[in-house]
């Protein structure tokens, strides 16, 4: 496995990338590699991946978990967070498009500088498709920066399949500062295209039902309800 290499992007504090990943062979080394050359530790973590998700995140020199079977993006997020040491930590997704070190250090200089608890990094000046999903439902977004250990105490966070969710209800909970951040000229790569259409429409109308009904769920599951 190559070592991967100083970043050319040296950050002030240390901060670690998280980047959980199912089936995401065509993306992953792309994101990883972008996030080797802002902070030298970057933490892969494939979700039960059935196709060359793995060896192309090993390829670049990240450390990479592969967690066998798939359990949800949070508990992906969870052993990634568990596995880094930095006091900050950037969660991106896998299938990034147009990601630059420069997007991540806007992501997370309000943090260092303590402006912000959080930053919610939202696609602008991307593909029309995913800056629109991204810009409809921003608390939803992936992209974001805070401290590890708090993003650690989330409730719940390794039983989530999508995290997102739970963490923006501990936002609320905790009274975090937070705020959203553009990222010019980012994407995503659509589920459709990644997976077919029929597969892809099925995967982002389960995917939508269960970040959207997350605090209906919550309410029914706590005691007394």
């Amino acid at each position: 496995m190559s070592q991967p290499a100083q970043p050319r992007f040296p950050t002030p504090a240390p901060v670690a990338v998280v980047i959980p990943a199912f089936n995401e062979e065509a993306t992953v080394a792309e994101v990883a590699r972008v996030a080797l050359e802002f902070t030298p530790e970057v933490v892969v973590v494939s979700d039960g991946s059935s196709d060359l998700t793995v060896a192309a995140a090993q390829a670049t020199g990240a450390q990479v978990l592969d967690l066998q079977p798939n359990g949800g993006k949070g508990a992906a997020l969870y052993a990634g967070l568990q596995a880094a040491q930095a006091e900050w930590v950037v969660m991106l997704d896998a299938d990034l498009t147009g990601l630059t070190p420069q997007h991540l250090h806007k992501l997370v200089r309000p943090v260092l500088a303590g402006e912000l608890d959080m930053t919610i990094g939202v696609f602008e000046g991307g593909k029309f498709m995913s800056e629109w999903g991204n810009r409809l439902t921003p608390q939803l977004s992936g992209q974001r920066a805070c401290r590890r250990e708090w993003l650690l105490s989330v409730p719940r966070l390794p039983q989530e399949r999508w995290p997102e969710p739970a963490i923006t209800e501990h936002l609320e909970n905790t009274g975090l500062r937070w705020d959203y951040v553009e990222l010019p000229d980012m994407g995503q790569v659509l589920k459709e295209k990644k997976r077919g259409l029929v597969k892809g429409v099925v995967y982002r109308t389960r995917m939508y039902a269960d970040l959207l009904t997350y605090r209906v769920r919550r309410r029914r599951d706590k005691p007394g309800k």
